[in-house]
């Protein structure tokens, strides 16, 4: 695969872009429910290698790394392609899907994805959803259309979706209420709070919760993860963003996981260990196997 990244984090205020020392391994092997390591962060960037390595030696057996446009997606399936340790996640963001609607060029896009989910390495759909916070009504009519063409693709390749979900939870859920879910939904980054955790564990959808669920503010978070059932639960870094306290603002990696699934577990009250396999059990189920 290439060795260039599409993108280069800004350091946007933060103090401390050293990357964390690497936290005490787990005993069981989890993943990385999506990551985005096509983007550098930090003083000394790490290469795929390099992260990849990291999150092994402290028992993160694989990540799946999310896209956002055809770049990031292209290069997903390429590193999917060149390590086992990879799954490939692709899609067109929903802060993204009106900049190529207004190029006349969103259809293409989605060709492309359509295209790039046909790779047995592939196995979901994402990020895609609505996005009210960063992109104004102007742009809504554009991230519906594609919302709504990722579902499809979902469907038509038999594979997961990952959402993506800001500003806009009612919206998403009558979305997936009308055109019909794909059997495997994610609410990556879920941002909501127990009342919708609550409807998306009736639909049968997945949470998957990040570093954000150790920030003071999300208690909303630590609600919704009370609420979801065991067998629906997914960790993730969202990486370089969303690092987990106490290290928020430094850079994040697939590495830091552990100190995610911690948290959740003493939130819940039960053995690390037991709260890994079940993660681990659900990744697989969604994505199935990294290897063979």
């Amino acid at each position: 695969m290439a060795e260039t990244y599409v993108k280069a984090r800004e350091a946007d205020g933060r103090k401390d872009l050293r990357y964390p020392a690497a936290p005490e391994p787990l005993t069981v092997r989890v993943y990385d429910n999506h990551a985005h390591l096509e983007i550098t962060d930090g003083v000394e960037p790490l290469s795929l290698a390099e992260q990849l390595d990291r999150a092994e030696a402290v028992g993160i057996a694989g990540v799946v790394q999310a896209s956002g446009d055809i770049e990031s997606s292209r290069w997903a399936v390429d590193a999917a392609a060149s390590d086992p340790r990879v799954l490939a996640a692709v899609a067109i963001h929903p802060n993204d899907a009106p900049v190529y609607a207004e190029a006349g060029r969103l259809d293409h896009a989605i060709g492309v994805i359509d295209e790039l989910a046909a790779h047995p390495r592939v196995r979901a759909i994402g990020e895609t959803g609505l996005d009210f916070f960063r992109t104004g009504p102007e742009g809504h009519a554009a991230q519906f259309e594609a919302f709504e063409a990722h579902i499809a693709l979902a469907e038509k390749h038999g594979i997961a979706m990952q959402i993506h979900d800001r500003d806009a939870h009612d919206a998403v859920l009558e979305t997936l209420a009308r055109v019909g879910a794909p059997e495997k939904t994610v609410f990556h980054c879920f941002s909501g709070d127990d009342a919708m955790a609550r409807v998306c564990a009736d639909a049968g959808y997945y949470l998957s919760f990040a570093g954000n669920v150790t920030f003071k503010n999300a208690q909303n978070l630590r609600d919704a993860l009370q609420v979801t059932p065991l067998d629906r639960i997914l960790v993730e870094t969202d990486a370089p963003f969303l690092t987990p306290v106490p290290l928020r603002g430094r850079p994040n990696a697939p590495y830091l996981v552990p100190i995610t699934l911690r948290f959740l577990a003493a939130e819940l009250e039960m053995p690390v260990d037991d709260l890994a396999a079940q993660i681990a059990e659900n990744t697989l189920r969604v994505y199935g196997p990294f290897t063979g």
